[in-house]
């Protein structure tokens, strides 16, 4: 525990975290330009074929969009961060039992990142939790889960619940708009573990000298990301990191990796990072929708032809998480990645 930055008791300690392996040079941290270019806003209130054209035109130039008017109650999202927030401000003491290094652990507190980065560090710790993708509201809770706050376990349940259905509400209707059968994406490319990060980001003694996380593609299938009213998030587009404005009541959406296979490249899994502050901290919470470890995934038929062939491998999704934990920094604008040569057909 004694790895955790929030746990620091002065900025002082804090300052005396940020050490080598934390800082990196200014090329590897760019700085985020304005919203000049700003991510498309999607209104689920609007006629279905409006909402299902719209997710399919974000994600294939931007591969990231907020939602507004999804039907998640505003009190269920704010109750997630206030007992999340709460979760971060116990005692030491109170989550000693919860931290754990291994990383084949589903339920968790850590900090740094869950990459191997080659003994970089980066500005965050973190609460994992996982949850079967048919675990009911009301069905009861995780004893794995944490005891305190008392409220926590009945808040996550809840909002799980409600946001992994938003989650496969998004997957129909991008299936409608792609012309392929609505349940596409039900079953195991969907029906793994929903995994959620509770990201918490404390004040950065030098944020332009860090990062929260590192430029990166998730994963998995799609991601839901609660990001609170703190700015952190970037998303590389065009050759630069453009700032995403917290917007009051929206969820951030973006494509995983898989998303991106499935389709042969017609949708974008795009790199993001998050960036840290020297004065405000910062908790968001990633819900992931995750295949099942046995679920084969490639390129699917409806998107292959005679101009169009094969661009990834198919690989079972529990091999290629086994693989894909690297981040290699680099020169470039947007850090490289192993991510994606996994699974590209060589």
């Amino acid at each position: 525990m004694e790895n955790m930055l929030h746990l620091a008791p002065s900025s002082q300690a804090q300052a005396l975290a940020l050490d080598r392996s934390s800082v990196f040079s200014r090329e590897h941290v760019p700085p985020a330009v304005s919203a000049v270019t700003s991510l498309p806003v999607i209104d689920m209130s609007r006629s279905r074929d409006e909402v299902r054209r719209a997710i399919l035109d974000a994600g294939m130039e931007f591969g990231f969009f907020l939602v507004v008017e999804h039907g998640i109650p505003e009190e269920v999202m704010r109750d997630m961060l206030e007992v999340c927030e709460e979760f971060f401000q116990l005692p030491a003491a109170s989550k000693a039992y919860m931290y754990s290094e291994d990383s084949q652990r589903p339920n968790r507190i850590f900090s740094g990142t869950t990459y191997d980065t080659g003994g970089d560090k980066y500005w965050r710790d973190c609460l994992r939790l996982a949850c079967p993708s048919s675990f009911p509201v009301g069905s009861g809770t995780r004893d794995d889960w944490p005891h305190t706050p008392q409220r926590l376990r009945g808040v996550v349940e809840r909002f799980t619940a409600l946001t992994r259905g938003l989650g496969v509400e998004l997957l129909r209707l991008l299936s409608e708009a792609m012309g392929i059968r609505p349940d596409y994406f039900e079953g195991d490319i969907s029906a793994g573990d929903v995994v959620l990060n509770v990201n918490h980001y404390p004040p950065c003694p030098s944020p332009e000298k860090t990062l929260g996380l590192p430029p990166h593609c998730d994963r998995n299938l799609i991601t839901l990301l609660l990001q609170g009213s703190v700015y952190g998030l970037d998303v590389a587009y065009r050759g630069e990191w453009i700032k995403v404005e917290p917007m009051p009541g929206a969820l951030v959406v973006n494509f995983g990796q898989q998303l991106e296979v499935v389709t042969n490249g017609l949708l974008k899994s795009v790199e993001h990072r998050v960036v840290t502050s020297s004065t405000l901290a910062r908790t968001a919470v990633a819900t992931f929708i995750m295949p099942t470890p046995d679920c084969l995934i490639g390129p699917s038929k409806e998107f292959l032809a005679g101009d169009k062939p094969p661009c990834y491998r198919t690989i079972r999704f529990g091999d290629f998480m086994r693989m894909y934990n690297t981040v290699k920094l680099g020169s470039s604008i947007n850090q490289t990645t192993d991510l994606k040569n996994i699974q590209k057909k060589i």
